[in-house]
């Protein structure tokens, strides 16, 4: 299998309460909620780098295409690792994310490996970490 993952989806509880989180609160791009006029397709996709999209779709549209029954998610099985240039982009994307309604699970602190971490939840409980790594370079 050759590594071209273009989509990580997102099973949420609430689309539009989602939408807003992602959109308004931490600033995604997205032309919003589309796929409404299908049963189970509604689902709003954000622009990340490129060649890489985020996807919102409602847990129980995910059970149904998947045929899984549906469970209580835990927050540990999957984070999502956003990293930043600097220290205090850290600072300011914890911010950002807590004034948009997230959940700080881990503020902002020195890592054991030399790095800058926090975490936080989004409103479906979805674990993101916000990294600096003083090994990593970006060419943007």
């Amino acid at each position: 299998m050759k590594p071209r993952i273009s989509v990580l989806t997102l099973g949420v509880d609430n689309l539009e309460r989602s939408l807003k989180f992602y959109r308004d609160g931490l600033g995604l791009s997205t032309e919003g909620i589309v796929g409404k006029e299908f049963e189970h397709g509604a689902v709003a996709f954000f622009d990340l780098q490129a060649g890489l999209k985020l996807a919102i779709w409602n847990r129980k549209d995910i059970a149904h295409d998947t045929k899984i029954t549906e469970i209580t998610p835990s927050p540990t099985e999957f984070t999502i690792g956003h990293n930043v240039e600097t220290k205090e982009e850290v600072d300011l994307v914890i911010a950002q994310a807590e004034k948009a309604g997230a959940v700080i699970t881990v503020r902002p602190h020195g890592t054991f490996w030399g790095g800058y971490s926090g975490y936080f939840q989004d409103p479906d409980g979805h674990l993101w970490e916000i990294v600096w790594n003083p090994d990593w370079v970006f060419n943007d």
